[in-house]
């Protein structure tokens, strides 16, 4: 097996929490720049990194900490920069605890993942594509069909958003896709039986950049208050 080690989680940054949820936004157009290594393990990391060692609790929170999650990356040719050189166009699978990707397959698989995704082009576009998948039974057997309808959709949601915001924070930008063939997209990344794909997150350098400020927000608020008060 192909472990490849990614660069340690580290505070990239001078973005704050704040600024980050403001400037958030879905993007589907991307630039052809590659990302690079170092933003592909801040962006793992981000979504179900550890970041409790003692306990193992991981950056998104999990019902009862069952973590039904697996991280997936679809990475296209010369699409992420480490070094001199480029990583090696294929599918890996993230490692939390050694914070590590594993090497599912080779190959550049963006094409037929768009594909799958109902011939949505920017999952082919963007450098990569993070895809979660989730294992239902680690929550449903000690929440039963309550972990099924709800706990595990509300994981996911949480990792999703933590990757938004990582994505934002280091002025990249992606968009959260469900509608997907699931069997499909199951197939591509050769996924065992009782694994389901739930979500397909393109991400990339964006080929415009947000403007917005807080004076911005604030002015929109009085305009309405006035009609309010």
């Amino acid at each position: 097996m192909t472990i490849i080690l990614l660069p340690f989680p580290k505070k990239v940054s001078s973005v704050s929490v704040e600024e980050a949820i403001l400037l958030r936004r879905s993007v589907r157009e991307f630039s052809p720049d590659p990302i690079t290594v170092e933003q592909l393990s801040m962006l793992l990391w981000a979504a179900y990194g550890v970041t409790d060692p003692k306990h193992g609790f991981r950056s998104s929170p999990s019902a009862g900490a069952t973590y039904p999650l697996e991280i997936y990356v679809v990475v296209g040719e010369k699409s992420v920069l480490t070094n001199s050189t480029y990583l090696e166009p294929a599918i890996y699978k993230y490692n939390d605890r050694a914070h590590a990707i594993e090497l599912i397959k080779h190959g550049d698989y963006r094409e037929a993942l768009s594909k799958a995704a109902l011939n949505q082009p920017w999952v082919r576009e963007a450098p990569i594509d993070i895809v979660i998948t989730a294992v239902f039974e680690r929550t449903t057997r000690f929440y039963g069909e309550r972990g099924r309808t709800r706990y595990v959709p509300m994981d996911v949601g949480h990792a999703g958003q933590n990757i938004y915001l990582m994505a934002t924070t280091l002025g990249l930008g992606t968009v959260a896709i469900g509608a997907f063939d699931d069997r499909r997209v199951a197939e591509i990344l050769t996924l065992k039986s009782g694994e389901t794909p739930m979500y397909i997150i393109p991400i990339g350098k964006p080929r415009t950049q947000r403007k917005t400020e807080f004076a911005d927000i604030a002015r929109y608020i009085e305009s309405v208050r006035k009609g309010v008060a």
